[in-house]
């Protein structure tokens, strides 16, 4: 059948193949140098002064001055905060913006940046370039990339890697409702799964987790 003479081939999906493509090529070749990154996300609606950007923001400068690479969203709140943090301790901090019809603007505190269109793309460089996975509380976003990483390591879709949840407090109720409802009640996952899972609210407690975690398992993969 012939392919409608009047639609524009930008709006076709062979055209949209080209977009992606494009997408990932810029995204692998700029953040190729990233050996050692932290993919940090939480909520774009945190302001400046609250407890979670300014945690944020000092754990992005503790994990900068240990070598790590800080890796968000590039958008503001908690993403702001981390951006800040990771740049005033001069080391990487890298913003993943994404169009959005609100609320998401590249935040002023990257020293590398790049943008999509395509949330998916920009879902594989988060995933790809992180030795750890830093979780703010959030909203829909922050829940999604959570519980994506949780799933790529459990499947072992990709290597382990330290998971941190930060604030007891508010994720303390999600967390027993996965341990009541999905372990125990239904089932649905292992008893171990629960482990790939820890939760802190000292940034610093946090840092060394993740530092001693990641010592462990290049002892077991060298």
């Amino acid at each position: 059948m012939d392919a409608d003479p009047k639609r524009n081939f930008h709006d076709m999906d062979a055209w949209r193949v080209f977009r992606i493509m494009g997408e990932f090529v810029e995204g692998f070749e700029t953040l190729s140098p990233i050996t050692d990154g932290v993919s940090i996300f939480g909520s774009a609606r945190t302001p400046e002064g609250h407890p979670h950007y300014e945690g944020a923001r000092a754990m992005a400068g503790l994990l900068a001055k240990r070598g790590y690479a800080v890796i968000t969203g590039g958008g503001g709140g908690v993403m702001e905060g981390a951006n800040r943090g990771a740049k005033e301790a001069g080391g990487v901090s890298v913003g993943l913006n994404i169009d959005l019809p609100f609320e998401q603007r590249l935040n002023p505190y990257t020293t590398q940046s790049l943008h999509f269109r395509y949330f998916f793309c920009r879902k594989v460089m988060f995933a790809k370039y992180a030795r750890a996975i830093v979780t703010y509380p959030g909203g829909f976003g922050t829940l999604d990339e959570l519980f994506e990483h949780v799933t790529l390591v459990q499947t072992q879709k990709i290597l382990p890697l330290p998971i941190v949840m930060m604030g007891s407090e508010f994720w303390g109720g999600l967390l027993d409702w996965v341990r009541r409802v999905l372990r125990d009640q239904h089932r649905y996952i292992c008893p171990g799964d629960m482990d790939l899972i820890r939760v802190f609210d000292d940034p610093q407690a946090a840092v060394d987790h993740i530092e001693e975690s990641l010592a462990r398992l290049r002892a077991k993969n060298p």
